[in-house]
């Protein structure tokens, strides 16, 4: 069995990774601390985004899928997270502004 990082350590690990590099993170939403569901937005800041939510690919394998597809513009993003909220009140949403539409995750994106 696979140790997995609490979620409000995993998310401020993002954040500080992501600034690091010269974008812009923050969280929208603060989840359990401990096993809240994660989804990220990716802003480009040209109107659209890739949302991103951890799916598992395996037994012990986690990933990111993208439920929107490949991009969407911020108010279907909008729409979408709030949805969620509403299924998970454990979730974090966390949200990177980066032109280059990096996603700064390791894990495989489906």
């Amino acid at each position: 069995m696979t140790t997995r990082l609490k979620a409000g350590f995993f998310v401020r690990a993002l954040i500080r990774r992501a600034e690091v590099a010269g974008a812009q993170a923050f969280v929208v939403k603060k989840g359990a601390e401990e096993a809240g569901a994660v989804i990220l937005k990716i802003a480009r800041l040209d109107g659209t985004c890739v949302v991103l939510n951890q799916v598992t690919l395996g037994e012990e394998t986690r990933g990111w899928a993208r439920p929107l597809g490949e991009s969407c513009d911020e108010p279907k993003a909008a729409a979408y997270l709030e949805r969620q909220q509403k299924y998970d009140p454990d979730l974090w949403i966390v949200e990177i502004e980066d032109r280059e539409g990096r996603t700064f995750v390791d894990e495989k994106i489906v």
